[in-house]
């Protein structure tokens, strides 16, 4: 089954999220860049306030790829306390020394994710370094948000590949990147592990508003519903074929 996950800038947008029972809070500052990272002292306040059951990511901002820069911030991140920390692979830079340094990291226990961006044209050669070097997952994202949603830079196909590289080398797997409600239902079959949302959550369909409880919901029960279609549509068929 595929997850929801909600990015918020806020206490206030956490616990709402939370009251909805979503999959994984995300937390992080849309008007600071695509990756955006909130204030290491409002991220230790939102993770104090949530259920400890709570599922909380966050990212550390959009950082040049220099090993020591980002590990740095990576392990400040996790002593917050959250279950994954993310970072962007951004153009330019040395990744290879970057996922070598951040490996480090990851032996410490502390589950990292990869921001890959679509509109970037990554190499996915990189999953299976990320992989090599502990990390947990990788998400597939948007670095440029003006320029559509994630299914309209990337085909389903290509889409679908990454899903499956991914999986392939034991990695959690996530889509984002401008994700609107229509997109639902072309991107479960994919089966990712997570589908990420903040501008289809927002009032105006803008990333940088506040969370509407209306946007919230609609997605929320969109993926839900789905899913379950397709599972009766599935023991249908199962149904019929076991009295051949």
């Amino acid at each position: 089954m595929t997850g929801m996950l909600a990015s918020v800038n806020s206490l206030e947008e956490a616990l709402l999220v939370e009251s909805y029972n979503v999959d994984v809070i995300d937390l992080k500052q849309p008007n600071r860049g695509a990756l955006g990272a909130l204030e290491i002292e409002t991220v230790s306040e939102i993770v104090s306030k949530l259920k400890s059951t709570t599922t909380i990511s966050a990212t550390v901002g959009d950082l040049p790829m220099q090993p020591d820069v980002l590990s740095d911030a990576v392990e400040v991140m996790a002593a917050t306390g959250v279950n994954y920390v993310k970072m962007g692979f951004f153009p330019g830079g040395d990744w290879l020394s970057c996922i070598k340094r951040l490996s480090d990291v990851a032996a410490q226990g502390h589950a990292l994710i990869a921001v890959l961006f679509a509109d970037a044209k990554p190499d996915m050669k990189i999953v299976s370094a990320l992989q090599q070097a502990g990390f947990r997952g990788v998400m597939l994202d948007t670095m440029n948000k003006g320029q559509g949603s994630l299914t309209e830079i990337m085909d389903i196909a290509q889409l679908q590949n990454f899903v499956q590289q991914a999986k392939c080398h034991g990695l959690l797997t996530g889509l984002a990147g401008s994700l609107r409600l229509q997109d639902i239902a072309c991107l479960l079959p994919l089966q990712a592990d997570y589908l990420g949302f903040r501008g289809a959550l927002c009032r105006l369909q803008c990333r940088t508003a506040q969370i509407d409880t209306g946007q919230l919901a609609q997605i929320k029960h969109r993926i839900g519903d789905t899913q379950y279609s397709n599972t009766k549509i599935n023991w249908t068929a199962f149904q019929e074929e076991s009295y051949l």
